[in-house]
């Protein structure tokens, strides 16, 4: 990557953003850190005001800036569809008007020719309209990233941490492939400005695919130093699954529907490509854990 380029990340105080922008600035880049509130920023790179859902806001985020990292989505809402394929065309555009050559992309895993759920179905949606002002997108499509902070690794954590017992429903049999959120960043920072990349998509995993309830087990066995007893419930729902959920974690009943919506649709990696254009072993999966865990406890150890 160029190091004169200018870099801006949508989404800079999120779970990905945050962590992309401290890599982007320690190789050296010059990095615009977008968010709604820039006066409470106190991270790295230089803190820009804008909204994706005032497209207003955003030429001037955009001026001068050779890459833009979209790093939006609106799981918490019930029209998050709508809501994200408006951002993502007028982000699109706003970008193509301000010149800029490369937008890098984090989607959804998962067949084009499967029955995609509406969580999936609107990562594919964002890719294509992102480009439909003729900017080329860089895609990265994952999975479940492992990690401090991430909705769907919280999930687990506090599934594991919380119940003496799972009962599990038909979807947690689904294969994925989950990924640490090291990994992710690595990715990320890897195709920015990468000839090798633009204009392409990629599918992003950890070495192993493997089923929700294997993600449930390794993850109680780093936690807890033990397996956690499980009991399969056949019959319970997504919806009725996104309530459960909502009883036993602090993830809200939208945001956990729309997850579980996508956890029936079977993600594994079919394309490798990426570990051409950007070499390097991925993390397993119980060293992901490790890693999410040990986060948190610093975090809650520096407080």
């Amino acid at each position: 990557m160029e190091t004169s380029s200018t870099v801006l990340v949508t989404g800079a105080t999120g779970f990905i953003g945050r962590r992309l922008v401290a890599e982007l600035t320690e190789r050296g880049t010059t990095v615009r850190a977008m968010t709604r509130r820039p006066d409470d920023y106190d991270g790295p790179g230089e803190p820009v005001g804008a909204d994706v859902d005032d497209p207003a806001t955003l030429p001037a985020a955009l001026e001068g800036v050779d890459v833009a990292v979209y790093l939006v989505h609106s799981l918490d809402h019930d029209d998050f569809e709508e809501r994200d394929a408006r951002a993502a065309r007028a982000f699109g555009a706003a970008a193509a008007r301000a010149g800029v050559r490369q937008i890098v992309y984090l989607g959804g895993l998962g067949d084009d020719d499967g029955d995609l759920s509406p969580h999936l179905r609107s990562r594919r949606e964002v890719e294509s309209l992102l480009g439909e002002a003729g900017v080329p997108v860089t895609t990265l499509r994952a999975a479940i990233v492992v990690g401090h902070g991430g909705v769907s690794w919280e999930l687990t954590r506090q599934l594991v941490k919380n119940l003496p017992a799972m009962v599990v429903p038909r979807w947690t049999a689904t294969r994925t492939q989950p990924i640490a959120v090291d990994d992710v960043i690595r990715y990320l920072a890897g195709v920015i400005d990468n000839e090798d990349a633009v204009g392409e998509v990629f599918e992003i995993g950890g070495p192993e695919a493997m089923t929700y309830l294997d993600m449930l087990t390794v993850a109680s066995e780093v936690a807890n130093g033990r397996s956690i007893p499980v009991v399969p419930v056949p019959v319970l729902t997504p919806r009725l699954s996104s309530y459960w959920l909502a009883l036993v974690t602090d993830v809200d009943v939208t945001t956990g529907r729309n997850l579980i919506d996508s956890m029936t649709t079977e993600v594994v990696v079919r394309d490798r490509r990426i570990l051409d254009v950007v070499p390097g072993d991925p993390l397993p999966y119980q060293e992901a854990v490790r890693r999410a865990l040990a986060e948190r406890l610093a975090e809650q150890n520096a407080l």
